[in-house]
């Protein structure tokens, strides 16, 4: 069964940093592009990052510059740093990935950045 559980999120002021961490079970992860969406409240879901099995990233230009995706293979792990937090950044942040015309999401973790 394939599962992926973010954490990391919560309350921050704006300028600060989170590091959000999306672990996978029930899958090969090592093979899985993943991705970080984010949906803020009455907005529709958005791609923030994505990074490849080969480590290429690439980000929407809203936080270019202040998001870094990541993963840890040995670990199932995909992470998003983000810094120079602004409150636009409010919202749930997901991880996701498709495979075989399956895609499957996480329960997402709140981000809140406050003015």
């Amino acid at each position: 069964q394939v599962q992926l559980v973010e954490s990391g999120g919560g309350l921050v002021q704006a300028g600060g940093s989170l590091k959000l961490s999306c672990a996978a079970s029930g899958t090969f992860f090592a093979t899985k592009t993943m991705n970080w969406y984010r949906q803020a409240p009455g907005k529709q879901r958005d791609l923030v990052a994505t990074i490849t099995i080969y480590g290429t990233t690439t980000y929407a230009d809203s936080v270019k510059g202040r998001f870094t995706i990541s993963r840890d293979n040995a670990k199932s792990t995909v992470y998003l740093q983000m810094n120079s937090l602004k409150p636009e950044d409010t919202a749930v942040y997901f991880c996701n990935y498709a495979t075989g015309g399956s895609i499957y999401w996480g329960q997402g973790t709140q981000v809140t950045v406050s003015s």
